[in-house]
């Protein structure tokens, strides 16, 4: 089984390593290995966990809400209607969020808009 270093998990996550020692002192990367020197190793499975809570992370799930996701798939299969009703309720949150940006970024691009022209403006009045 291949085996990940700190910095090999935080380059392919484009995150610092500080930010894996954090996520791993909540508690939200409960399996992780460790050599003999005390240094962490992730297995395959790992990654894909450390994958999920980035994914959570930035859809902005709280911490709080990673780390009982993360304990309830450390409890296995007895959990895995409270895990689904957890993700669908996220993916409504999400999407709810996506339509308030998409609505918000209108206005920005109202902004943009006026802005542009009466720069425009402006220099044919020169």
């Amino acid at each position: 089984m291949k085996y990940y270093s700190i910095s090999e998990a935080a380059a392919k996550f484009n995150i610092p390593e500080s930010t894996i020692r954090y996520y791993d002192k909540k508690g939200l990367l409960p399996l992780v290995e460790r050599n003999e020197a005390g240094r962490r190793l992730f297995s395959e499975d790992q990654i894909a966990l450390l994958a999920t809570v980035m994914c959570l992370k930035n859809t902005h799930m709280p911490i709080s809400g990673i780390q009982k996701y993360i304990d309830w798939v450390v409890e296995g299969e007895s959990t895995i209607e409270i895990r689904l009703e957890m993700m669908k309720n996220h993916k409504a949150a999400v999407l709810d969020e996506i339509s308030l940006m998409t609505e918000s970024l209108k206005g920005i691009d109202e902004k943009i808009i006026r802005y542009t022209k009466r720069i425009q403006e402006r220099k044919e009045n020169k």
